[in-house]
């Protein structure tokens, strides 16, 4: 397999999974509605309009994030399509590597501001962290738990990938 084809497929899957990312976002900002009540009975437990405005900033900054690293990997699969079999210039092979190195980070920032934003879904939706509810509890630290170990996996892989990338310019 060469290299340019394992580049595509790297940056086909990234793209994809930043769809999905997307998608989720817009799902999420479907219980930013003010006056939502918990399913916690408790007054004091509804999750406040400051919640919900978080909520609205968390998930426009996690698709902003997505939408630049989406678009990066487009224009960088485009990009190796045209020149890499053409010039081996040392300017192509940066603008290569820092092309790609924006587009993982705006993929990871983003998965930062979507885990921030699902803790507030579930403080709308099961009320606030500070009732101690245990249903509110046990979905936070669920998606904290399993979106920090992705990340623990992700950032060193990618940065080493990073690494072996730049070292070849």
């Amino acid at each position: 397999m060469s290299s340019t084809s394992i580049y595509g497929k790297g940056l086909d899957d990234l793209v994809n999974v930043n769809s999905l990312f997307t998608i989720a976002v817009f799902i999420g900002l479907a219980y930013a509605t003010p006056g939502q009540r918990s399913l916690d009975d408790r007054e004091e437990c509804n999750a406040g309009a400051s919640i919900s405005r978080r909520l609205v900033i968390y998930e426009v900054v996690a698709f902003s994030f997505f939408l630049l690293s989406s678009l990066l990997a487009k224009t960088l699969k485009m990009y190796i399509a045209i020149f890499m079999v053409e010039s081996k210039r040392k300017i192509f092979r940066i603008i290569r590597v820092v092309m790609l190195t924006l587009a993982v980070l705006g993929s990871a920032i983003g998965c930062v501001f979507f885990l921030l934003s699902m803790i507030h879904v579930v403080e709308i939706r099961l009320g606030r962290l500070s009732c101690g509810s245990p249903a509110t509890w046990i979905a936070a630290g669920t998606v904290m738990t399993v979106v920090s170990v992705a990340l623990i996996f992700y950032v060193p892989t990618v940065v080493y990938i990073l690494y072996l990338a730049w070292r070849q310019t």
